[in-house]
């Protein structure tokens, strides 16, 4: 099989991943759906390639937004970036499989809060700080971009939690990924 062939495969396995864990874990709630949703950001990362990563990312909150996950269309472009932050980070420093597990925990941790911070400032500082006002009450077509109970919601969403649910996802797929490459090698 070539390497794109390969590539377009797997990474469509890990989409397919997302949606369906997305859709099942919904109703157990942000701990459980973004400790997921990590999980799958970074397998896809960490075994597939940073290209799947950064696909994944991308991808994610697209269908969040669309199966009522992401609360509202306005955090979807703050999450495809902090996707790809914690993606590209963890690939990149968290070495092969053979990396100590000092480098991946240092790896996770600060993949970790690299995507908390950019959240953090985005939506909470910027949407629900600095833009709030702006964005309150407007629409796009029939779409309301940003209202007063969603002002209130957004910071407790796109703080903590998303340090711990990067953590708890980011390390069930350092747990993972040994088995899972192993069982991915060519015979």
């Amino acid at each position: 099989m070539s390497k794109k062939i390969r590539w377009i495969t797997q990474t469509a396995v890990m989409l397919a991943a997302l949606v369906a864990l997305q859709a099942i874990t919904k109703p157990l709630g942000q701990l459980v759906t973004g400790s997921c949703v990590n999980a799958v950001l970074a397998i896809s990362a960490l075994l597939v390639g940073m290209s799947s990563g950064i696909a994944v990312a991308l991808i994610s909150p697209i269908f969040a937004f669309l199966l009522g996950i992401a609360p509202n269309f306005v955090t979807v472009i703050p999450i495809m970036l902090s996707n790809t932050i914690f993606a590209c980070l963890l690939c990149c420093l968290a070495g092969n499989n053979c990396a100590s597990f000092l480098r991946q925990t240092a790896a996770l941790i600060t993949a970790s809060v690299a995507k908390f911070a950019l959240l953090y400032l985005l939506v909470v500082e910027l949407i629900c700080g600095i833009l709030a006002d702006a964005l309150l009450g407007q629409k796009i077509g029939s779409v309301v971009v940003l209202a007063p109970p969603m002002l209130n919601m957004l910071p407790a969403m796109f703080s903590w939690p998303q340090l711990l649910t990067a953590l708890i996802g980011g390390g069930v797929a350092l747990f993972l990924r040994p088995i899972l490459a192993k069982a991915t090698q060519k015979r």
